[in-house]
Formats: structure tokens, C-alpha cells, sequence
């Protein structure tokens, strides 16, 4: 694979990513509603309706060639502003199935590449 091509394939895959998740926000939202930690004021279907919004802009943004090195940093914070909500899950998901613990404890480790995937990408574009 050649250098040049893998940059642009990494940012339309970090755009996949975050396109997908957008739109399950939608299309799922009981399950976005659980996590959105109740400390919050404000309805949590709100928090995930604006999450999914959120992460729409940012696919279309890092797609975007004049966009992708704000699309990336942007999309870097977004990761970090999320781990409240995959904390809450993972507390709230201890009394769970195995299966269960294991996609909500999985989630919070699986932060770190993302935040490093989304700079790797401002950095490339």
C-alpha cells in the first residue's frame, strides 16, 4: 500500500466510524439514552440527538480534504468529551451478562486509539 493512499483511507474509515455511530444515534437511541450520565441537566434523548449530530459534522468534516486537520482535532476532543458517558456505562453494566461487561469495559480502553486515530489524521491531512 502506498503511503500517500493509506492517509486518505484512514480518514474516510475514521469518517465511516463516526458517520455509523451518528446515525445510531438515531435509529437506537434507548440505547444512548442509558449512558448519558443523569448529572446532566436536560432530557438524555436531547444529549443524544446533539451527540449524533455531533458525530455526523465531524464524519463530514474529516471526509472533507479542506477540512480533515479540524475535523481530526475536533474529533480527538469529541472522544475525550465522551468517556463520562462509557464510564456511567461500564458502572452501570457490573451486574450485567459477561458478554455485556466485556462491551462496556471494552469501551473504555478503546478511547485512547480513537483520540490517537483522530490526531493521526489532523496530522496527515
Amino acid at each position: 500500500m502506498e503511503p500517500n493512499r493509506s492517509r486518505p483511507r484512514s480518514a474516510l474509515a475514521l469518517a465511516a466510524l463516526l458517520g455509523l455511530a451518528g446515525v445510531t444515534h438515531f435509529t437506537r437511541p434507548k440505547f444512548y439514552d442509558r449512558i448519558v450520565p443523569a448529572s446532566l441537566p436536560g432530557s438524555a434523548r436531547t444529549y443524544t440527538y446533539v451527540s449524533g449530530v455531533a458525530e455526523l459534522a465531524l464524519a463530514a468534516a474529516v471526509a472533507v480534504p479542506k477540512t480533515r486537520r479540524l475535523g481530526g482535532l475536533l474529533s480527538a476532543a469529541f472522544f475525550v468529551a465522551v468517556f463520562p458517558a462509557n464510564v456511567k456505562m461500564a458502572l452501570d453494566f457490573r451486574t450485567k451478562s459477561p458478554k455485556a461487561k466485556a462491551i462496556a469495559y471494552g469501551r473504555l480502553p478503546l478511547q485512547i486509539p480513537l483520540v490517537m486515530w483522530a490526531l493521526k489524521v489532523r496530522r496527515s491531512a
